[in-house]
């Protein structure tokens, strides 16, 4: 009877590399297929509206969070470029403050021009680590969001200087988000554009959980808004350099809604503070469109609301641009 063979350190060491070099392969291909399905499902995603933005300059870019977001639901904002004869790209994602749409705009003033920027502003993100430093993390914005290097570059100085977990750029570098993605085939539509011609029925319960998502430490903090605030600041000096005009707004919400917002009238006088010191107006359209049946759920504009805001205020600001 012949004894079994015995492994040597050099079979081990070959069988060892042999092991990790099928695994790398595996690896590599899925990375590879989950980056092809990212461009193929993508719709809503900030920075894959940038990797497919065909060249030529831009009019306006508009940034915020889920608010801005109706804008450009259904074909809304090719209906606001036929009317305005003007190229608008919605770059809003939805629970963004400040932090992350100043990475964002970055991003896309590296390899893109705009003449002004639309900036919607929302109190809440102004108001905590979730809607800023933490966002950077959530995997169904790393699932969707296209690997590039200059991203990679740009999330590391985030996470060096601005307080973002180094897991996020972990998450982005293996797009571990990527491949697990479940919803990986479907394309990347963010729930409230499904609903765009749903007509909202008030209801109390909706709306106090709905504050107490978005305001999750209750009344904001005057140190937290302070950082935010000065974001915020940052993005009008990045916009300005590059010789943007920088307009901000705050979109219509319902009066019952808005009544409910804490610390609401405090961070208006701080925001107008701001703006007074950079010379600009705030454009408040907060209390523009009062009826039910102009949104889709407690706070979101419809496809009615939005024609509304653009027909009776919307347009003429975009338009603006033009005589200045």
């Amino acid at each position: 009877m012949t004894p079994p063979a015995i492994a040597t350190p050099q079979h081990l060491r070959r069988s060892a590399i042999l092991f990790l070099a099928i695994g790398l392969l595996i690896f590599a291909t899925l990375y590879w297929g989950s980056e092809r399905l990212t461009y193929r499902t993508g719709h809503a995603n900030a920075l894959y509206k940038i990797a497919t933005l065909a060249p030529g300059p831009v009019d306006w870019v508009i940034l915020g969070a889920s608010h801005a977001m109706p804008l450009d639901f259904d074909g809304f904002n090719d209906h606001m470029q036929q009317e305005t004869g003007l190229r608008i790209v919605n770059l809003a994602s939805p629970g963004t403050g400040p932090l992350y749409n100043r990475f964002v705009l970055e991003h896309f003033l590296a390899t893109h021009r705009a003449g002004n920027l639309l900036y919607v502003v929302d109190s809440f993100a102004f108001d905590a680590r979730d809607w800023n430093e933490d966002r950077f993390a959530d995997n169904k914005l790393l699932a969707r969001t296209p690997f590039d290097i200059d991203t990679a570059e740009r999330l590391t100085w985030y996470c060096l200087h601005q307080g973002v977990d180094p897991r996020a750029l972990l998450d982005y570098v293996t797009g571990f988000s990527k491949l697990n993605n479940r919803d990986r085939f479907d394309r990347d539509v963010w729930v409230g554009e499904t609903q765009f011609e749903r007509n909202y029925r008030t209801s109390v319960t909706a709306e106090r959980q709905r504050i107490a998502y978005l305001y999750p430490g209750g009344t904001p903090a005057t140190a937290v808004q302070d950082r935010y605030l000065a974001q915020f600041d940052a993005i009008i000096e990045l916009a300005r350099h590059y010789g943007m005009r920088v307009v901000a707004i705050k979109l219509p919400v319902p009066a019952r809604f808005r009544a409910q917002l804490p610390g609401e009238t405090q961070f208006d006088a701080r925001l107008s503070q701001l703006l007074a010191r950079r010379g600009m107006p705030l454009y408040d359209l907060s209390a523009m469109l009062d009826k039910p049946g102009l949104y889709l759920d407690t706070d979101h504009l419809n496809r009615a609301g939005v024609t509304a805001l653009f027909d009776q205020s919307l347009k003429q600001i975009l338009e603006g641009a033009r005589s200045e």
